[in-house]
């Protein structure tokens, strides 16, 4: 038998392999990183926050600065196309060291701003989860902010954040970005992504990275949820609901 004819019978004769494959997102999907902002300034009764639009606006924390840093130290690797943030201070100083070592300017999606908190907003929300106020454990129990006076209405909630995501991701096709944003807003891109309850991704630590990617057509696939390795010990500590 010919050598050539022996190699293509023997080529034939293999079985063949079918190996696992890491996902790749599909032409036109928009991968998004969602950074909680850093550790915001403590609440205090005798002083509340500062309102823009009705949303408490504290600054960050000392301790919010360095996380930020942090987060810098993690992404500038990343092939990011844009910076995001929202009309809150605490994402805008959190996103402030990686714009800088990119050479970015962020971008503001307002619709991508925390849940409105209603009569507990300039800080008060803190005090009750922290006295065990029994409206914060009905809200936990239906999973619900708009338990809370005057909070946002479930519904309303969802649909301006999913909105909001969509421009990004609209925006973007085949590039990422890192939007910087809040603990309820993760928590409820997440929760829509996956189908599950609502507040089942609700607590993410602050300056932690979640991954979602945005396909075309609209389905939300996600990658990495609370990812805080770059941290280190001593900068995650219990998470709150949110803010």
């Amino acid at each position: 038998m010919p050598d050539d004819q022996a190699h293509s019978t023997a080529t034939t004769d293999r079985p063949r392999e079918y190996r696992q494959a890491r996902f790749t997102p599909p032409p036109g999907a928009c991968e998004v990183l969602l950074v909680r902002h850093g550790e915001s300034e403590p609440a205090r009764p005798e002083e509340p926050f500062p309102l823009v639009d009705g949303h408490g606006d504290p600054a960050l924390h000392r301790v919010g600065r360095v996380q930020a840093e942090r987060v810098a130290d993690r992404l500038e690797h990343e092939p990011l196309a844009a910076i995001y943030v929202t009309t809150l201070r605490r994402t805008v100083q959190t996103a402030e060291p990686l714009a800088a070592r990119l050479g970015l300017e962020p971008r503001v999606e307002r619709d991508l701003r925390e849940v409105h908190l209603g009569a507990w907003e300039g800080g008060s929300f803190r005090q009750h989860v922290a006295e065990s106020h029994p409206l914060v454990q009905k809200m936990l129990a239906e999973q619900r902010w708009d338990v809370i006076p005057d909070a946002e209405p479930a519904d309303q909630f969802a649909a301006r954040v999913r909105a909001g995501l969509e421009r990004v991701a609209a925006a973007h096709p085949d590039q990422t970005v890192a939007v910087v944003t809040h603990g309820g807003v993760i928590g409820q891109v997440l929760a829509d992504a996956s189908g599950s309850r609502a507040f089942a991704f609700t607590g993410a630590d602050n300056a932690s990275i979640s991954h979602l990617v945005v396909l075309p057509g609209g389905r939300w696939v996600v990658r990495r949820y609370n990812d805080t390795a770059h941290l280190g010990l001593g900068f995650t500590t219990a998470p709150e609901p949110l803010t």
